[in-house]
């Protein structure tokens, strides 16, 4: 788990920084951490697997977000790794969650 977080180029530092160039804050729960160590165990790929783990989680996001003004913040939780949830956006203005037709993109943007 330290070598997520600890290090000067550590996977969570690098992954914030690469958000931080689109000005979005990304925060990765203390459970998503856990599950992304836990996850890279299972798959007997050790520190080696975690920026695949991490990179599987992401990806979707990591290419929404350059194109989206209006996205300030980014949540990874347990349940993002454990249950292939999507990371939670948070939005600048709650209203900019919902498509052009008025629906919103999912239940998580709702809450």
């Amino acid at each position: 788990v330290e070598i997520l977080t600890r290090p000067k180029n550590a996977l969570v530092k690098q992954y914030q920084a690469l958000f931080a160039m689109d000005n979005v804050q990304l925060e990765f729960d203390e459970g998503a951490v856990k599950a992304i160590a836990h996850e890279a165990i299972r798959r007997r790929t050790g520190a080696r697997g975690l920026r695949a783990v991490v990179e599987q989680h992401m990806l979707d996001v990591m290419y929404e977000i350059p194109g989206a003004k209006n996205i300030k913040g980014c949540k990874v939780t347990r349940e993002t790794i454990e249950q292939g949830i999507r990371p939670q956006l948070i939005y600048k203005d709650p209203a900019s969650a919902l498509t052009p037709a008025g629906e919103p993109d999912s239940e998580e943007d709702i809450a």
